[in-house]
């Protein structure tokens, strides 16, 4: 066999052996994407009755709903949910790009001159964050089940409340990608200070005709209720991000695959020709030494 066909061969192996490890990952980036879809959704209905408790609880004559402003010189934590691993197209370049390039929310107004706490989660959001050079004292890897973020959430929530009471911190954003049927988009959500304004208000979409109450201390259920509120969105942000995440390696994985086929095509045709060119040698070989042969007979 010439070294061509040989070379082919080997090429074509490895292409096969590439394709079946594209073939796996991109069915556990699918199985993955529903399972953390799941857990997303199933916070929903939890979070709207969180959201209702709180408007309850923030409907009691005892509790004011003005909260102060927060101060503009305090520092501002941002959390960017990048991922751990690569292959996942533009994730964690497009989360971390909008982490950087973020004002802020526009009721907050400018956050050019606050200082800017980063809090790298995942280790491909964390190398892009250092690149960046952005004071970044905090980082965490991403949980890599869905069992793992609970524990996850609540290390956050130890953090977050260890800088508040260490720096006074006031204000916490979340960045993260959203999934979408095509992809993912970036999302910036305002996880301090709690909108209490906006809480209470969720008491007049109230559906029953009944409207609730309590018997409990009002500061103790306000208390207890923003825990949940900060757990969830938390928890609700982790599990979106990772759907996120394998919904880009998924589609990844897709790209991939047709690349590896496509190629694997080009090389099959190629061992197909010089196959057929070394058997069509081989066939001449053959007839010119049976013509020697045959000649110094006659």
């Amino acid at each position: 066999m010439s070294s061509t066909l040989e070379t082919l061969q080997k090429q074509i192996a490895s292409g096969e052996d590439l394709s079946s490890i594209v073939r796996t990952m991109k069915a556990l980036a699918a199985t993955s994407v529903r399972q953390y879809e799941k857990a997303a959704e199933s916070l929903d209905d939890y979070y709207h009755t969180v959201e209702l408790g709180l408007s309850v609880a923030l409907s009691s004559p005892s509790e004011t709903v003005t909260a102060p402003a927060p101060d503009p010189r305090r520092p501002v934590m941002m959390l960017v949910f990048g991922s751990d691993h690569g292959l996942a197209g533009r994730f964690n370049e497009q989360i971390v790009s909008h982490a950087l390039e973020s004002g802020g929310p526009p009721k907050w107004g400018s956050l050019e001159n606050a200082p800017k706490l980063f809090v790298g989660i995942g280790e491909q959001a964390l190398s892009r964050l250092n690149a960046a050079a952005v004071d970044m004292p905090e980082s965490f890897n991403m949980p890599t089940s869905i069992s793992a973020i609970t524990p996850f959430i609540q290390l956050l929530l130890e953090t977050i409340d260890r800088r508040r009471t260490a720096e006074g911190l006031e204000r916490v954003l979340l960045f993260y990608n959203r999934p979408l049927k095509a992809g993912f988009s970036p999302e910036t959500e305002i996880l301090l200070p709690v909108d209490l304004a906006g809480l209470k208000e969720t008491r007049l979409k109230w559906e029953s005709r009944s409207l609730p109450t309590f018997t409990m201390p009002s500061g103790q259920l306000l208390s207890a209720l923003l825990r949940q509120y900060f757990f969830v969105s938390l928890y609700r942000a982790c599990a979106l991000s990772l759907a996120a995440e394998n919904t880009s390696r998924l589609a990844a994985m897709q790209a991939a695959e047709k690349n590896i086929n496509e190629r694997l095509g080009e090389l099959k045709t190629a061992y197909q020709h010089e196959r057929q060119a070394a058997i069509t040698e081989e066939l001449l070989d053959i007839i010119s030494g049976f013509k020697a042969i045959t000649g110094s007979q006659g």
